[in-house]
């Protein structure tokens, strides 16, 4: 049912059991519909409507679900592994996939330890025949794990826990794991194995703790399980498809394999001898020397409350407009990282969406287009504090969002995911460069984007001699911003030093610095009944961002785009001018007709209209 949520509130979808605490914090600010059972079809017609999707191991979300899901914004899955999740569909969609990478390791361990005891001493059997009236304690002699040797592969957190209880139990740990720290591995009395290869012979148990990947599917196969010792024995509570299931039967059957512990598989719920009597898998689980259990790894109270509530909180955090601290398709970002970055995402988005709308306004709809997919080189210069800050994705992809929401119909799902993607898709090249020296300005950073535009008219009707000893214009957009008291300012357009506050809808004329403009201006507006919230000047205080350089020798010159030298090589102030831009706060957008009006009859030079 539905939760008694403001009907405005984003729509959560829950089609699989999640714990009480989980779902609380989701109710406590979302429209959680909680729906099990729904099949593939039926998960197709409803997803459409949520924002959501938090899921466990059971629910396939298909590309085909991610592609229905129009307003979907994150799929949560309240685990750690994401098979059952289509991650490239989803990055390209821009939809944040997000676990709970560590909330049940501890019972995946356990129960990693439960099943090797319990097939060690025979235990499920011996249950069973006690509880068949039977007496048989020679059937059921076992092996002792005190000195055998443990082998792991995947030395990650699981792996590494497992391996410090083997250790109390008096067994030899040793593990095959590319990418281990040997430090960590030291640290746990673990002995690293450069090679499957090597391994193999060694272990009397093997327990595998890697993701399912191109890499892992399949491992452990009858090569693998021919390398073992004889009468060795192996686990399984990572990912079903690691091991060759077929394989592993006939090694058990062999003998040469004396025994295995399975918690996962290639198909869940998996088949039975009843309904498919010739399946490997079903003889697999039900051979005397198998223990099988359901998937049970994560199964503790424990370990669900803490994945439920872990996905759950990320799922609002998202929904909020923050980063998700374990997100599968996209980069880490520290806590107090996004902290300090939260109002400069802010920021660059809308210098993008500035940039965008106020250079490509007086061209129409179509010229605007073609206008900006031409500027595609971008300059994106970091100063003071921010600079600090090595991971800048998230406003690597405020800007791809800034620049393509006015123009195009991806914009709007643009994020931290598909950005790269987005711009490489676009032709969008930026170039980030940070300065650590601190501005000579009253504020601490400084975010400089210059739009770059080679002009190359004539080069098409020229020799490759002649081009090469052309003198190109390059035409540069320079915007600057700022933030002060958790608020973004824009402190420069081009050649023109401003101060505002870039929010709601705005409008910009670039007109002669002279008496009677402001009157004139506003004359205009008020006849077509446009209302001025605020206005400002912006005096023209740089120089102009046009550029020549001659290419004699074909490479052209390196312009440093600093700030202090406006991105044109000359320095602020050199460059005399009448002049200005008048920035007006507006309690509408504009149309066509008032632009027109301000030009022939304001005296404008050219009018923008911008909405932030």
């Amino acid at each position: 049912m539905p939760s008694a949520v403001n009907s405005a509130a984003p729509q959560v979808l829950v089609p699989e059991k999640l714990s009480p605490d989980g779902l609380s914090i989701l109710k406590s600010a979302l429209d959680v519909h909680e729906r099990k059972g729904l099949s593939a079809s039926d998960l197709l017609q409803v997803i459409p409507d949520y924002e959501a999707l938090v899921i466990r191991s059971e629910t396939k979300v298909t590309a085909d679900v991610l592609a229905a899901g129009k307003k979907l914004k994150v799929v949560a899955r309240a685990g750690v592994g994401v098979d059952n999740v289509d991650i490239e569909a989803a990055t390209k969609l821009g939809i944040v996939v997000v676990n709970s990478p560590s909330g049940n390791i501890g019972a995946a361990a356990e129960h990693t330890v439960a099943l090797l005891m319990s097939m060690a001493r025979n235990i499920p059997d011996a249950c069973a025949s006690l509880k068949g009236g039977k007496w048989e304690r020679s059937r059921f002699v076992g092996v002792e794990l005190k000195g055998k040797t443990l082998g792991i592969i995947g030395l990650g957190k699981v792996g590494l826990i497992v391996a410090r209880i083997a250790k109390g139990l008096g067994m030899k740990v040793v593990a095959f794991d590319p990418y281990a720290s040997p430090a960590v591995a030291a640290s746990a009395s673990v002995s690293l194995i450069s090679s499957l290869a090597e391994l193999l012979p060694v272990a009397d148990f093997l327990t595998i703790h890697t993701p399912l990947i191109a890499s892992t599917k399949g491992m452990i196969s009858t090569k693998e399980l021919a390398q073992m010792k004889p009468g060795s024995r192996l686990l399984n509570v990572a990912r079903g498809g690691t091991i060759d299931e077929s394989a592993l039967l006939q090694a058990v059957e062999s003998g040469h394999i004396a025994g295995a512990a399975v918690d996962v598989f290639t198909s869940e719920p998996p088949p039975s001898l009843a309904d498919q009597p010739e399946s490997s898998l079903a003889k697999l689980i039900a051979h005397p020397r198998v223990v099988a259990t359901p998937h049970l790894g994560a199964s503790t109270k424990e370990a669900q409350e803490s994945v439920s509530i872990d996905v759950c909180e990320q799922v609002l955090a998202i929904l909020a407009g923050s980063l998700p601290r374990s997100a599968v398709n996209a980069p880490l970002i520290l806590p107090e990282e996004y902290k300090t970055l939260q109002p400069f995402v802010e920021l660059v988005e809308k210098m993008g969406s500035l940039y965008t709308q106020h250079f490509s306004s007086a061209t129409s709809n179509h010229q605007r287009r073609q206008e900006t997919r031409s500027r595609t080189n971008f300059d994106l210069i970091y100063e003071g504090e921010i600079a600090e800050i090595n991971n800048t994705k998230p406003l690597f992809a405020a800007l791809i969002k800034g620049l393509l929401k006015p123009i195009a119909a991806e914009g709007g799902n643009v994020n931290i995911v598909n950005a790269e993607l987005v711009a490489k898709e676009r032709g969008i090249s930026v170039t980030e460069q940070h300065s650590r020296d601190h501005t000579d300005r009253t504020y601490s950073s400084l975010i400089t984007l210059v739009a770059r535009s080679a002009s190359n008219s004539r080069a098409s009707s020229m020799t490759r001699g002649e081009q090469s000893k052309q003198e190109t214009t390059e035409v540069q957009h320079i915007i600057c911003g700022f933030v002060s008291g958790g608020q973004p300012h824009i402190s420069r357009l081009s050649q023109f030093s401003a101060n505002f506050v870039p929010e709601g809808s705005l409008l910009i004329c670039h007109n002669y610095d002279a008496p009677g403009k402001i009157g004139v201006v506003g004359s205009v507006l008020g006849e077509n009944g446009v209302n001025i919230n605020f206005m400002s000047v912006a005096p023209a205080s740089f120089a102009s961002g046009i550029i020549s350089s001659r290419t004699d020798d074909g490479q052209g010159d390196n312009v440093n785009a600093d700030p202090s030298m406006n991105g044109t090589g000359t320095a602020k102030g050199t460059e005399n001018t009448t002049e200005a831009l008048m920035i007006l706060g507006v309690d509408k957008d504009i149309s066509s007709g008032v632009a027109e009006a301000l030009i022939h009859g304001g005296g404008v030079l050219s009018v923008s209209s911008v909405t932030l």
